[in-house]
C-alpha cells in the first residue's frame, strides 16, 4: 500500500458516526480479525442488514472503505468476499488501545507540545497536519503551535512523518505550562470543549437507554444495538485528550461516558459476538475481551 493510500486509511474520523460507511469500519473494527481477517460478501451484507442498511447502501459503503484501502476483494474456496489490508492492521491496533483502555492524564504527567513553520506553497499540508492533530485530541496554543499530554507522542510523531512535515516542526516535552489565571479558562481557550462535550452528550442520550437491555432481546439486535454504540463512542477517546479533572469543568460528562461504554460492552459484546458467530458459520472468541487484552499487552 502507498503512504498515500495508507493515509486513506487513517482517516477513520472522515467517517460520520452512524453512516453506513462507518457502522461498516466498526464492524470490521470489532470482528474482521477475530474471523481471521476475511469475511464473505454474503455475509457482511447479513451483518448490515441487521443494522438496516440495504443492500445498496452496504455495497456503497464496502466501495468506499475499499477506496481507503481497508478492505481488499480477494475470493476464497470459491467465494467472493473481503480481507483486512495488512497495513490497516495497525490502525485498528490503536483503535483498541483508545477505545478498550483510554488514557488520562495524571496530575503530574508532561505534555507535548509540536510548533511548526510550513510555507503558504504547501498549505494543503498544513491543513493536514492541524486536521490529524486536532483528530487525536491536541489543542490549538497559537496557530503555530499545539499541545497535548505527552502520552501521545508517538501517534503525533506518526503524523508529523505521515504528513512529510517533520522537518519543518519542533518538539518539546514540558513539565508544566505556566499561565496567569485560571488554567480551566486556559484550557478552554486551547480545546473546544463545548464541541467534545457535545459528542460525550450525545452518547449518553442515544445510549443511556440499552442499558439494562429489553427483556427477551435477541443476539441480532444486541449485536444491533452493540455495534452501534462502539459507532457512537469510537469520536470520543480520539477528540478528548483525557485531561486531568482539575482542567475540566466541575459537571465533566467524561467519568458518565466511561461508566455507560463499560456498562454496554459487559451487556452486549458477548450476544453480539453470538450473532456474529452464528451468521459466518464461525465460533470466534468475545473481540471486546481480545480487544482489551492487547490494548492492556500495548501499555503495560
Amino acid at each position: 500500500m502507498t503512504e498515500e493510500a495508507l493515509g486513506e486509511v487513517l482517516d477513520d474520523m472522515e467517517s460520520r458516526p452512524g453512516s453506513a460507511t462507518a457502522l461498516l469500519r466498526t464492524i470490521v473494527a470489532i470482528f474482521l480479525r477475530e474471523l481471521g481477517g476475511w469475511i464473505s460478501v454474503a455475509h457482511l451484507l447479513e451483518l448490515l442488514d441487521a443494522l438496516d442498511i440495504s443492500d445498496a447502501r452496504a455495497r456503497t459503503a464496502v466501495a468506499r472503505v475499499k477506496k481507503k484501502g481497508l478492505l481488499i476483494a480477494e475470493t476464497r474456496d470459491g467465494g467472493a468476499g473481503y480481507r483486512l489490508a495488512d497495513q490497516a492492521v495497525p490502525m485498528l491496533a490503536r483503535g483498541d488501545r483508545r477505545v478498550y483502555n483510554p488514557r488520562n492524564m495524571g496530575a503530574d504527567d508532561r505534555w507535548y507540545l509540536i510548533s511548526f513553520t510550513i510555507p503558504e506553497e504547501r498549505r494543503a499540508q498544513r491543513h493536514q497536519l492541524r486536521k490529524r492533530l486536532e483528530w487525536i485530541g491536541c489543542g490549538l496554543v497559537s496557530p503555530a503551535l499545539w499541545i497535548a499530554p505527552a502520552f501521545l507522542a508517538d501517534e503525533i510523531e506518526e503524523i508529523l512523518r505521515r504528513v512529510g512535515v517533520r522537518d519543518d516542526c519542533t518538539t518539546f516535552v514540558a513539565e508544566r505550562p505556566i499561565v496567569t489565571g485560571d488554567p480551566r479558562e486556559t484550557v478552554a481557550a486551547w480545546w473546544d470543549l463545548d464541541a467534545i462535550r457535545a459528542h460525550h452528550d450525545t452518547f449518553l442520550r442515544l445510549h443511556a437507554r440499552d442499558v439494562p437491555p429489553p427483556a427477551g432481546l435477541g443476539d441480532r439486535e444486541a449485536f444491533a444495538i452493540y455495534i452501534r454504540a462502539i459507532d457512537t463512542w469510537r469520536i470520543v477517546p480520539y477528540i478528548d485528550p483525557g485531561l486531568h479533572p482539575s482542567l475540566l469543568p466541575d459537571d465533566w460528562p467524561g467519568s458518565d461516558t466511561s461508566r455507560l461504554l463499560e456498562d454496554l460492552r459487559e451487556t452486549y459484546s458477548a450476544p453480539a459476538t453470538e450473532y456474529v458467530g452464528s451468521v459466518t458459520g464461525r465460533r470466534i472468541d468475545n473481540p471486546g475481551r481480545a480487544a482489551r487484552v492487547r490494548a492492556a499487552a500495548r501499555t503495560a
